[in-house]
């Protein structure tokens, strides 16, 4: 375990707890991100087909249900929904593509913009000089692939 002890790392395990990763280490902090699309799914003799609205964008995906009456619910998200670091941490967020074939990305407030494929690991290095809650989009896969990027404040 000690070649963890720098580094934090928050994959598809973790999002089935939705855990936020802590405020700790010294020296770089890597963060791992995954792209990936929890899914549900049901016979309507068992639960009806949802009637509700979804929301507005591609983050979401309700099929209908087959010729055996069952419908499917997807949601693409990231795996971590909050990273918390430090500000003047230098951070590395290193994104998977697991699910999805392209997540065209933006972390707001840091000039950070590339596009996730499918199978490729993608690594974007910054130095955390800016106080506050910056959000991390895919803009395909709105609303829900949004994750928060919180840089602490110096005390």
């Amino acid at each position: 375990m000690s070649k963890f002890k720098d580094c934090i790392i928050v994959g598809a395990a973790a999002a089935v707890g939705f855990a936020s990763t802590a405020v700790a280490a010294t020296g770089p902090r890597v963060i791992t991100l995954a792209a990936i699309e929890p899914k549900g799914g049901a016979l309507v003799e068992k639960e009806a087909f949802p009637t509700a609205k979804l929301p507005e964008g591609a983050g979401v995906v309700l099929k209908e249900p087959n010729k055996d009456g069952r419908w499917e619910i997807a949601a693409y998200i990231w795996s971590a929904p909050q990273i918390t670091v430090n500000q003047g941490d230098d951070v590395t967020l290193q994104f998977v593509g697991v699910n999805g074939a392209s997540h065209p990305t933006t972390i707001e407030g840091y000039d950070q913009a590339f596009t996730l494929t499918r199978g490729e690991v993608r690594n974007v290095s910054f130095k955390a000089d800016k106080a506050g809650v910056f959000r991390i989009i895919c803009t395909t896969h709105g609303p829900t692939m949004v994750s928060e990027l919180i840089v602490t404040p110096k005390s």
